[in-house]
């Protein structure tokens, strides 16, 4: 099920570069493919495991046989409660199990590869330094944007509008004060995006990509990870990002 660690000593960065695949494919599962992966967890089959690979590839399967398993292993039976909750309160729940199990992961290597205690450190303030699972699935690592109508129609981060000065003053001290203004705004604007995270894979704001903002959720994603080009941004009134998309009732 999973090809496991290496007998070659591991190094602190490839201990975290596991650990970045196995993050990236369990938000893969729980956002932008939250659909296929409600569909795999069916209450009526066996205890199922939600289960990431180092390739950003990720699995619903029954748990390993071996005792003990060669890794340690994920949460088992989250498929038992996904119809007896709501469903953002059950992935949300997964969520939790899902950072329980990478941190588990990576300090089993760390065990296992011989980490002294300089070592588990680092590795454990690279992996903080990232948003949990449980962050990104719920929004709360996105910092709230403000004036969110005004920033390129909410599809991309582009420069917000610049307020016109009173009309009282000198043609010099306008433009003078609308230069100032315009700086502040440029870095009000960095700012607010220094700190915003991708609603898909969790990774921060980036002044040269392509952001779009979902209207519904108005949680930011990078166009890359949700398969939107600027182009496309400009033929779109609405956007729902693929968690709203896939959103219907269900019993």
């Amino acid at each position: 099920m999973d090809v496991g660690a290496h007998n070659n000593p591991r190094t602190v960065e490839e201990v975290f570069r596991d650990f970045k695949g196995r993050r990236n494919a369990l938000i893969k599962a729980l956002t932008t493919d939250v659909e296929e992966f409600f569909q795999q967890c069916d209450p009526e089959k066996e205890n199922l495991c939600l289960y990431g690979f180092p390739n950003e590839q990720w699995e619903v399967n029954l748990p390993a046989e071996e005792v003990p398993p060669e890794l340690p292993e994920p949460a088992l039976g989250i498929n038992f409660a996904r119809d007896g909750m709501q469903e953002k309160d059950w992935l949300a729940l997964v969520a939790v199990h899902s950072d329980a199990w990478l941190l588990s992961v990576a300090f089993y290597f760390g065990a296992r590869f011989g980490f002294d205690k300089a070592d588990r450190k680092r590795l454990f303030n690279m992996i903080n330094d990232l948003p949990t699972i449980f962050e990104v699935v719920t929004g709360a690592a996105k910092k709230q944007v403000k004036d969110k109508s005004s920033i390129s129609n909410n599809h991309s981060s582009g420069s917000k509008s610049k307020p016109n000065s009173k009309s009282s003053k000198s043609s010099k001290t306008q433009a003078k004060d609308e230069e100032e203004e315009e700086e502040g705004l440029d870095e009000e604007e960095e700012d607010e995006h220094g700190e915003t995270l991708c609603g898909a894979c969790g990774e921060n704001y980036a002044s040269d990509e392509f952001w779009i903002c979902c209207d519904i959720c108005e949680r930011w994603f990078h166009g890359k990870c949700v398969k939107i080009t600027p182009a496309r941004a400009e033929h779109i009134k609405q956007y729902k990002c693929p968690t709203c998309s896939n959103k219907r009732a269900r019993p």
